[in-house]
């Protein structure tokens, strides 16, 4: 990984952020991420936080924070806010997303009675299409082989998963974060992100954003993410020197500085 000082930014015309430990900071987003936030966009770049949090909070994010559009639940749909109305776009539609819920309920009950410690995220009552388990967030912290226990059980019983720096994601269906950003790209903003690449920043911090760190040629990842070295499929091209809502405050600096 190198510095973050060597990042190119004259051509950066989007920015993609996931937010747990990224944007965020012990759970919190700080007021100096959020200004952060607001000054990138100001800036005129296209903004995208992309996430594994729920379709509730990404009701919230899309209208009220300055963003042009969120891509949730690891990649299951975007939103974005136009016209006074919010609009969505799932990848599945609503009988097919009914039917794959109705399915993870015993797959919870298995996993929980297998790893102790672990619980049902908060936040699972706002999910539409995907199961979250807590290893790290509302619970005592597990070790991060406990997580990859949670997402091997996920896989066993035929479940995409993918762990953040707080939880393990498991859902049914092909799509992930970097899928779902190709498809808000082409619809939303008329922008191939293949030849497109270079003009794009990812920033990240854990391993279910290994599938951007490694597309994206200008992929950040802040200092945090040096935690799951060797647990990475793919590590971010760049690092920051601070970690987490500080080390997204340090790419801003950098890009509306050099860009």
């Amino acid at each position: 990984m190198r510095a973050l000082a060597e990042l190119d930014a004259r051509a950066v015309r989007a920015v993609l952020i996931d937010i747990d430990e990224t944007l965020t900071t012990g759970g919190r987003l700080t007021a100096d991420a959020y200004a952060a936030l607001e000054r990138l966009h100001a800036s005129g770049r296209i903004v995208v936080p992309v996430t594994g949090r729920p379709a509730g909070w990404c009701d919230h994010i899309a209208r009220m924070w300055p963003v042009d559009a969120v891509v949730g639940e690891n990649g299951a749909f975007y939103f974005f806010y136009a016209d006074g109305k919010l609009r969505k776009r799932f990848i599945d539609d609503a009988a097919a997303r009914e039917q794959k819920r109705a399915k993870l309920e015993a797959i919870t009950k298995r996993i929980l009675a297998a790893v102790p410690g672990s619980a049902l995220a908060a936040d699972q009552p706002y999910r539409e299409t995907d199961l979250a388990i807590d290893y790290c967030e509302d619970v005592p912290p597990l070790p991060l082989a406990d997580a990859e226990r949670i997402a091997a059980l996920m896989r066993e019983a035929g479940l995409q998963a993918k762990i953040s720096s707080i939880h393990v994601n498991g859902w049914f269906g092909g799509y992930d974060k970097l899928s779902t950003s190709k498809i808000l790209f082409d619809e939303r903003f008329e922008i191939d992100l293949d030849p497109s690449n270079r003009e794009i920043v990812f920033v990240g911090d854990s391993p279910n954003d290994a599938p951007m760190f490694e597309y994206f040629q200008n992929s950040v990842g802040v200092a945090n993410v040096r935690r799951f070295e060797g647990r990475l499929a793919a590590a971010p091209k760049y690092v920051t020197q601070a970690a987490a809502g500080a080390g997204f405050v340090e790419v801003v600096g950098h890009l509306v500085r050099r860009g």
